[in-house]
C-alpha cells in the first residue's frame, strides 16, 4: 500500500512538474514512509523530523533521492561505504606526508619558543613604555605651565613697553616741540603729544602710577609750549590775509590747510587758545571778505545802465518823459524797458565768470542791473562755496561760515536795499527772479546748503517789488487819459506796443516756470489794454477807422507774442479772436462802401423764389442797375479796395489776407446775384452784361500773387 501510495504520489508530481517549476514536496514522498526495521526501536525519536525534512527541501541531492524513490537504508550504505573509503585513502595520504608532518611540528615548536622570547621582550617594553608616558604626561603638564607663564610675561612685557612708549618723553620731542620750526615735523611730533596727553588723562591705572608723577609736569610744559608756538603760528599766518591784493583761496588751500592739525591740537588740548584764533579768524576773514565785497559793489554800480524810472509804464504818454529826464540814457536803451530783446541771454550765461569791473570799464561797457546781479551773486556763490569747504576742513566747523559772512551778507544786503526800492524794470526784477532760482540750483548741486537762506531772502523781496512795478504798470492802463494818449493815426499805438513787448517778455521768461500768479497778473494786464484799446479806438469819427485801428493793433500784438511763445498761450488765442472778429466786420465795411446797393440786395431779396407769389417778385429791372453798375466799375473798386488796405494797414501780409478776405466775399455775393438772375423771368437778357465769374477769379488771383 505505500508502495502504491508512492507511486500515486509521483504521478501526480510528474503531472504538475511544469507548474511549480522542479519545486518538489518532500513531505508527500515521505510522508507515508515507513521504516520497518526501526518502526519498534524505543531508542529512536521522530521528533523535529519533519522541522528537517523542511530545511531540507530545497537541498539537491535530497531531492534527488527522493525523486528515483530509493530507500534510505541502501543509500544510507553506500555513503558509508564512500566514507569508509574515503577515510582509508586520507590515512594513506597521512602515512605518506608522515616526515613532512614531524618537520612541522619541529618548526611549529620552534617558532612557538621565539615567539615566546618576543612575548617576554614586548612585556618588557610595554612596561618602559608605560614608565615613558607617565613622564611625557608630567612634562606635558610642566609645558602647559611653562607656556601659560611665557604668554602672561609677554603680555606684560607688552603693556609695560606700550605703557613705557606712550608716558616717557624722549629729548628729540623735546627739542622738536621748544625749539623746532612749526613744519611737518613739528606736526608729527604734535600729534605724538597728543597721544601721551589724551593717555595720561584717559587711562585710571595711568592716574595712580609713580611713573606719572615725574613725567606729568613735563607733559605739561609741552603743551604749554606747544599750545603757545602753535597760537603765533597760526595768527602769523591769519596776519598774511589782511594784506591788499591777497589771493585768499591760494592762501587757504596752499598754506593753511597744510597746518590744519595744528588747530585740531588747539581743539583739543588748548580750548581757550582755540576759541582765540577761531575768534581772530571770523574776525580777519569777515573784514577782508566784507571789504572786498564792498569795494567790487561800488566798481559794478559804476557799470550800471538805468533802464527805466518812475515814470516809464505802459500807459503813460511819451511826452511826459522828456529827454532832459534822461540826458544820462541813450534813445536806443529806451526800448530794453518793455521788451526783453537781448537781456534774455542772462539766463545762458547763469554759471559765465563774473565780471572783471575794471575790464568792463576800460572798454565803457554798460550793463542792466540783472547782469551786475548776476556777477554779484556768482561771486558771492564761488566765495561761500570755497569758504564752506575750508571752515569744514580747516577747523572742522561749518558754523564757523555764518559767522563769516555775516558781514559779507550785511553789505550786500545794503547795496540791494538801495537799489531795489528804487528799481521800476519789471522785466530786470523777473530776471532776478529767474537768476536767484538758477543759483539755488547750482548750489542745490553743489550740495552746499550755507546760501539757502540769504538766496530765500533775496527772492522774498524781489516778488513783492515786482508786484508792486506791475500794479504801476497795470495801473497806468486803469487811470490812462485817453484824450492825451490819442493820435489821428490807425497805424499800432504806442501803447500797445508797449503792452506786446512786456507781456510777450514776461511770457518768455515764464514759459520753463508755470507760475499761476504771474499768469493771472498778465490776464489783469490783458483786461485792462483791452478796455483802453476800445476807448481809443472810439476816439475815431468813423466806424471803419476805429476797425482798422483795432486790426492793426491786434496783428502787432500777436505778431510779438508768437516771438515769445510759438505754440500760442490764452492771451495770444484771445487777440487772435478778436482780430478774426475785427477783420470780417472790417470786411463787410469795405465791400458796403462799394458795392452797398449789391450787398443790400443780396442780403434782403437774393434769397427769394420768383416763382412764389409775393406782393413785389423780383424784376429784371430791379437787377438790371446792379449788374450794369458792377459791371462798369468792379475793377476800378477792387484797385481803391486795394489802395485802401495797403495804406490803412502797417502789416503788408495782414492787409492782403484782409483784402483776399474781402474779394472772396465779393465773389460770394456777385455768385448769389448771378443765382438769383437765373431764377428771374426773362433774366436771360443780362447775361451779356454779367462778370464772368472766371474774370472775378482772375482778379483775386492777381491780388493773391503779392502773398
Amino acid at each position: 500500500m505505500a508502495h502504491v501510495a508512492t507511486n500515486k504520489e509521483g504521478h501526480s508530481y510528474d503531472e504538475n512538474n511544469d507548474a511549480q517549476k522542479m519545486v518538489f514536496d518532500l513531505g508527500a514522498f515521505v510522508g507515508d514512509l515507513t521504516v520497518e526495521d526501526d518502526a519498534s526501536s524505543d531508542d529512536i525519536s521522530l521528533e523535529g523530523l519533519q522541522q528537517e525534512l523542511e530545511e531540507c527541501k530545497n537541498d539537491d541531492v535530497v531531492a534527488n533521492i527522493l525523486s528515483k524513490g530509493t530507500k534510505l537504508r541502501e543509500y544510507t550504505k553506500g555513503v558509508e561505504n564512500n566514507i569508509r573509503q574515503v577515510e582509508l585513502d586520507s590515512i594513506q595520504d597521512y602515512i605518506k606526508e608522515s616526515d613532512n608532518l614531524v618537520s612541522l611540528h619541529d618548526q611549529i615548536r620552534d617558532c612557538d619558543s621565539i615567539l615566546s622570547q618576543m612575548e617576554t621582550l614586548l612585556s618588557g617594553f610595554q612596561a618602559e613604555i608605560g614608565s615613558i608616558s607617565s613622564d611625557i604626561k608630567i612634562l606635558q603638564e610642566k609645558s602647559m605651565d611653562m607656556g601659560l607663564k611665557l604668554k602672561n610675561r609677554k603680555m606684560t612685557e607688552s603693556k609695560l613697553a606700550k605703557f613705557v612708549e606712550d608716558i616717557i618723553v624722549p629729548p628729540k620731542m623735546v627739542d622738536i616741540i621748544v625749539d623746532g620750526e612749526v613744519n611737518d615735523e613739528y606736526m608729527r611730533t604734535l600729534e605724538i603729544l597728543s597721544k601721551k596727553l589724551k593717555f595720561v588723562e584717559v587711562d585710571l591705572m595711568v592716574k595712580t602710577s609713580k611713573a606719572l608723577k615725574d613725567v606729568q609736569p613735563e607733559l605739561e610744559k609741552l603743551r604749554q609750549k606747544a599750545v603757545s608756538k602753535v597760537f603765533d603760528f597760526v595768527v602769523q599766518k591769519l596776519y598774511a590775509l589782511r594784506k591788499p591784493k591777497t589771493n585768499i583761496q591760494i592762501l587757504q588751500q596752499n598754506v593753511l590747510l597744510k597746518y590744519k592739525y595744528v588747530v585740531s591740537f588747539l581743539k583739543e588740548h588748548g580750548k581757550e587758545v582755540y576759541i582765540e584764533v577761531r575768534g581772530a579768524y571770523i574776525d580777519t576773514m569777515n573784514k577782508v571778505l566784507s571789504a572786498h565785497f564792498r569795494a567790487y559793489i561800488q566798481a559794478l554800480e559804476k557799470l550800471q545802465l538805468d533802464i527805466a524810472t518812475s515814470s516809464d509804464l505802459i500807459g503813460v504818454e511819451t511826452r511826459n518823459t522828456s529827454l532832459f529826464s534822461r540826458g544820462r540814457e541813450p534813445l536806443k536803451n529806451r526800448s530794453a524797458v518793455f521788451a526783453l530783446g537781448e537781456r534774455r541771454k542772462i539766463l545762458k550765461e547763469i554759471e559765465e565768470p563774473a565780471l572783471i569791473p575794471h575790464i568792463a570799464e576800460a572798454s565803457s561797457m554798460k550793463y542792466p542791473y540783472e547782469v551786475l546781479f548776476r556777477s554779484l551773486h556768482k561771486l558771492l556763490m564761488d566765495t561761500a562755496t570755497s569758504e564752506y569747504h575750508f571752515c569744514d576742513d580747516f577747523f572742522g566747523e561749518e558754523s564757523i561760515f555764518y559767522d563769516i559772512f555775516a558781514g559779507p551778507f550785511s553789505v550786500i544786503d545794503e547795496h540791494f536795499n538801495s537799489i531795489l526800492p528804487n528799481c521800476y524794470d519789471a522785466i530786470g526784477v523777473m530776471l532776478m527772479i529767474r537768476i536767484i532760482h538758477q543759483h539755488q540750483l547750482i548750489m542745490s548741486r553743489r550740495r552746499i546748503p550755507c546760501l539757502d537762506s540769504y538766496l530765500d531772502k533775496v527772492n522774498i523781496a524781489l516778488w513783492p517789488r515786482f508786484k508792486m512795478v506791475f500794479d504801476l504798470h497795470l495801473n497806468s492802463l486803469r487811470t490812462a487819459n485817453v484824450k492825451t494818449l490819442w493820435e489821428d493815426d490807425v497805424h499800432p499805438h504806442y501803447v500797445m506796443r508797449r503792452y506786446a513787448e512786456f507781456t510777450a517778455s514776461l511770457i518768455h521768461l515764464n514759459v520753463e516756470y508755470g507760475d499761476g500768479q504771474l499768469e493771472l497778473n498778465l490776464e489783469r494786464l490783458r483786461m485792462a489794454i483791452d478796455d483802453l484799446l476800445i476807448k481809443l479806438a472810439k476816439s475815431f469819427p468813423r466806424p471803419k477807422l476805429q476797425t482798422v485801428f483795432l486790426i492793426n493793433n491786434y496783428d502787432m500784438t500777436i505778431a510779438v507774442l508768437k516771438e515769445a511763445d510759438p505754440e500760442g498761450g490764452k492771451i495770444q488765442m484771445h487777440f487772435e479772436e478778436l482780430l478774426k472778429s475785427n477783420t470780417a466786420l472790417f470786411v463787410e465795411e469795405l465791400l458796403l462802401e462799394h458795392f452797398s446797393d449789391l450787398i443790400k440786395f443780396v442780403k434782403t431779396r437774393a434769397s427769394e423764389d420768383p416763382s412764389a407769389s409775393s406782393e413785389k417778385p423780383i424784376s429784371v429791372a430791379e437787377v438790371e442797375p446792379l449788374v450794369k453798375d458792377f459791371g462798369s466799375r468792379w475793377k476800378a473798386a477792387i484797385e481803391l479796395m486795394h489802395k485802401d488796405v495797403i495804406t490803412s494797414f502797417s502789416n503788408f501780409l495782414c492787409g492782403m489776407e484782409i483784402l483776399r478776405a474781402a474779394l472772396t466775399q465779393l465773389l460770394l455775393y456777385y455768385t448769389r446775384l448771378s443765382d438769383s438772375i437765373k431764377r428771374i423771368v426773362g433774366g436771360s437778357a443780362l447775361n451779356k452784361d454779367l462778370v464772368s465769374i472766371s474774370s472775378i477769379m482772375y482778379e483775386i488771383r492777381k491780388y493773391s500773387r503779392t502773398f
